[in-house]
């Protein structure tokens, strides 16, 4: 059998795959299996931040590997002590618990608002319409999209959800008495990839604060450099309590990342909260090297890739509108956006979709030439 064949197979049919397997890649290409070359704007839905087999991210990798795979948390180890010590000096939070996917890092941070709130008999956590949080049943009842919560219920009671850049529905719920926190994306992304106004987020900060409630950010997709800052809630120049993060940051391994501030780094303490295989000793040297070479001057080509897509799109023909920050782009095209995406392929680009969008998400290193050459595909298959 193909390795297609073998998949539908054998593998649970949890997944609407594109007709494509890749073997190989380099940066922001891959190489299917009958050798046909692809432009990649989707990075394993920004994951690998820095494009495929990274020469600096593989050698962490491998070293780490060949010394210490693993380690359970009842003990010490290095990679995992450098990361959480990054993590806080980049941002200027206090304390990380690591886990292995973005979901987790946002039970983790769902869990210790609840904890948080029990001192004052609070358990209520206003998140928004159209956000999404993970799978994981806590996570889904986070989500304020019904299409993720059919055939799952009954979900866990204690959420709220507000209109997304409505601060009177957000007040509106937090004057109703019960809530301990609000919890929110910079940019929504599998709500249409729609970036939240900053007077929006910076109206929420200052109700967490007037209300003594934790303001919580998602940024499982935006972080790690995806918004053309280190972390979008720093474009709105916010102060978290509490953020999450995953994708980008293992740079193609499975690690998610709780970051606690000084209001919230004590709230879980010995056999409150636990994970196998978080802070794995191989995931956190990867996680390291990316998150080492997340600088000022990569930040700014970001930015700046992101000004010539948005620009060459803007207006093209069979485009509405595009959306979002940084690398994480959604593009409202006339024509289904699935539809794109398949004949993108077929022209060697691979694009994403959120809802009724084109969603873009390419590696933050992709070269120029190689980003206008897809940009270019793009355009043409989205024009007809």
């Amino acid at each position: 059998m193909t390795i297609m064949e073998l998949c539908e197979t054998y593998v649970a049919n949890t997944y609407k795959r594109f007709p494509a397997t890749f073997a190989r890649g380099c940066g922001a290409r891959l190489w299917d299996e009958d050798g046909k070359e692809y432009l990649d704007l989707g990075s394993g839905i920004a994951v690998n931040a820095f494009g495929v087999a990274d020469d600096k991210w593989a050698e962490a990798v491998i070293h780490q590997v060949r010394t210490l795979q693993h380690t359970c948390n009842l003990y010490y180890a290095e990679p995992c002590a450098k990361l959480a010590e990054q993590l806080c000096l980049r941002t200027g939070m206090r304390k990380v618990f690591f886990s292995n996917s973005g979901a987790e890092a946002n039970e983790c941070m769902l869990k210790a608002a609840r904890k948080f709130g029990e001192a004052t008999g609070r358990d209520t956590i206003i998140t928004l319409k159209d956000s999404f949080h993970g799978r994981t049943i806590a996570t889904l009842a986070a989500t304020g999209q019904d299409v993720f919560h059919r055939h799952f219920g009954p979900f866990p009671a204690g959420f709220a959800f507000a209109g997304p850049d409505d601060l009177n529905s957000v007040k509106a719920l937090a004057d109703a008495g019960n809530c301990c926190a609000v919890m929110l994306e910079i940019v929504q992304g599998e709500g249409g990839v729609r970036a939240l106004k900053p007077e929006f987020l910076q109206g929420v900060e200052a109700l967490c604060r007037e209300k003594d409630m934790l303001l919580l950010v998602d940024e499982v997709q935006t972080g790690n450099g995806r918004s053309g800052m280190l972390y979008a809630y720093m474009t709105a120049g916010l102060s978290p309590d509490i953020v999450s993060t995953a994708k980008g940051l293992g740079g193609g391994l499975p690690i998610g990342a709780t970051l606690f501030n000084d209001r919230t780094k004590d709230v879980l303490q010995a056999g409150d909260h636990g994970s196998t295989f978080g802070g794995n000793p191989v995931s956190c040297a990867g996680a390291l090297s990316v998150l080492n070479r997340i600088d000022e001057k990569l930040l700014e080509e970001v930015r700046e890739k992101s000004a010539y897509i948005v620009g060459e799109l803007t207006g093209a023909k069979g485009v509405l509108s595009v959306s979002g920050l940084g690398l994480m782009l959604g593009v409202e095209v006339e024509r289904p956006a699935v539809e794109i995406a398949n004949d993108c392929l077929k022209r060697g680009v691979l694009v994403l979709t959120a809802k009724k969008k084109l969603r873009l998400l390419p590696a933050l290193n992709i070269g120029w030439d190689e980003l206008k050459a897809a940009v270019s595909v793009l355009k043409e298959v989205i024009a007809g």
